[in-house]
């Protein structure tokens, strides 16, 4: 398939994810948005669709009170509080990968358990993977970057030539595919979360924010 090609289905599936943010915008807002196309449109379609997603997960942990964090629907699966700690870490996975950069937290925020604490960590993660998104253009989502490892990993994964029987190094990647991949994993677990909230009576962000504007019903 052709990059061009690639690219066009990326822009419309990203879009689709945005669709939720895009609708949510004052009626003045749109004209107006649709009269300056972006200059980079998968960028900007990423960028959008992560703050969206990004939100939809902080207000979710807002909402929800400290006593449910620790709320699990069966034993199996992980606790409220779990998956945004999971969350939190993964988004210092994939940034840190597409900055290039060793990841910056040195913290398992599964195993945070105050609601204070546990807040700050999440929302310090989306900021900190929003400086990654805005730094994006077409151009640099398209060059491969290297898989980052420390100092103490096999000869192979640092770059160098792997010794006999050694496994091959990690191959490069497309910031593009990481970003997305940020973007449909917090959706992923925002499902979870709504199904969360649900259980406790409480109505997800997303949906509130739909009922106050439109008079719709959401997830």
């Amino acid at each position: 398939m052709k990059r061009s090609t690639l690219l066009i289905l990326l822009v419309l599936f990203v879009g689709l994810l945005a669709l939720p943010v895009i609708a949510q915008m004052p009626p003045a807002q749109a004209p107006a948005a649709a009269a300056q196309p972006p200059l980079d449109p998968v960028a900007t379609a990423l960028r959008t669709g992560f703050d969206g997603i990004a939100r939809n997960v902080s207000e979710s942990a807002a909402k929800m009170p400290e006593e449910n964090f620790a709320f699990k629907p069966t034993p199996e699966v992980r606790s409220f509080g779990e998956i945004l700690g999971h969350v939190a870490n993964s988004h210092y996975s994939y940034c840190s990968r597409v900055k290039g950069e060793k990841n910056p937290s040195a913290q398992d925020l599964e195993k945070v358990t105050a609601k204070a604490d546990l807040v700050k960590a999440l929302n310090d993660s989306i900021d900190y993977c929003k400086a990654v998104y805005a730094s994006m253009t077409d151009a640099k989502i398209q060059q491969p970057v290297p898989p980052v490892a420390p100092a103490t990993a096999p000869a192979a994964q640092r770059g160098q030539a792997p010794a006999a029987g050694q496994a091959p190094a990690p191959r490069p990647t497309l910031p593009l595919n990481v970003l997305l991949q940020n973007v449909t994993h917090d959706w992923e677990h925002y499902g979870n979360l709504v199904t969360y909230l649900r259980l406790k009576g409480l109505v997800p962000p997303s949906t509130e924010r739909s009922q106050m504007g439109r008079g719709r019903g959401g997830l």
